[in-house]
């Protein structure tokens, strides 16, 4: 059972520019992906979170800065399919709309990128020889889930929660939902941390986990542009 947030209820004083910016450059760049044809793997070779290249001496060390730099962050707009994409965007929308109008512009996106970064970083230490490449948003957004927890944790989120072969709208409270969906990343990552191979593929848990957490730290030091959200049930 996973609940499927659809959105909040508060008031933003402000459009949510750069979360459609956000939204828009996955999309655009999900498309050229699929323009590419067999070259995709090349792609995803190149710009895709490999560990070994960041842990193994003799990789690592033929590589340039921005050589490994530069995956850390084009990583955060590839996805391997439409299911991880949508799923990816649909999170985006529903909790980065209000973060931004509390932190303003600039900083929901230091906590977008830091959150992936941090993920990024998770990932790699604890999945080190690894040869296998990560792609997608999930570290970015599970560090905007991790600030929206910490900002909003009384929000009300209207969730779409499949039971069975019937699917039922309900309000959940943000710590309620979000802390569920952690909990399920961390117990998942531990859980699969001692079975998974080098060669192995599946989700990049920890990745979730270190944005997730890396987002919470971030949204208790920066100081909000908005302190004090009005939350009521709004329009999209």
């Amino acid at each position: 059972m996973v609940p499927i947030p659809l959105h909040d209820h508060i008031r933003r004083q402000t459009f949510w520019l750069f979360t459609l910016a956000l939204i828009t450059a996955n999309f655009v760049a999900f498309l050229f992906e699929l323009s590419l044809g067999r070259d995709l793997n090349r792609l995803v070779y190149f710009f895709g979170i490999i560990p070994a290249r960041y842990t193994t001496p003799y990789i690592a060390t033929g590589l340039s800065l921005g050589g490994l730099a530069v995956p850390i962050f084009a990583s955060m707009f590839l996805h391997g399919g439409w299911l991880h994409l949508l799923g990816n965007m649909l999170f985006l929308f529903v909790f980065g709309r209000s973060l931004e109008d509390r932190f303003g512009h600039l900083k929901f996106l230091l906590i977008y990128f830091l959150g992936g970064l941090g993920g990024a970083l998770l990932h790699i230490f604890l999945n080190a020889g690894s040869r296998v490449p990560t792609i997608g948003a999930s570290g970015a957004i599970a560090g905007v889930l991790g600030a929206y927890v910490v900002s909003f944790p009384g929000a009300r989120i209207t969730t779409l929660l499949p039971i069975f072969f019937f699917f039922w709208t309900i309000e959940l409270p943000a710590l309620l939902l979000l802390g569920y969906w952690f909990l399920i990343q961390f117990f998942s990552g531990f859980q699969l941390q001692a079975i998974q191979s080098a060669t192995a593929g599946g989700i990049a848990w920890w990745a979730h986990v270190g944005g997730f957490i890396v987002g919470m730290l971030l949204a208790m030091l920066l100081r909000p542009r908005r302190r004090r959200p009005v939350i009521e049930v709004v329009p999209w």
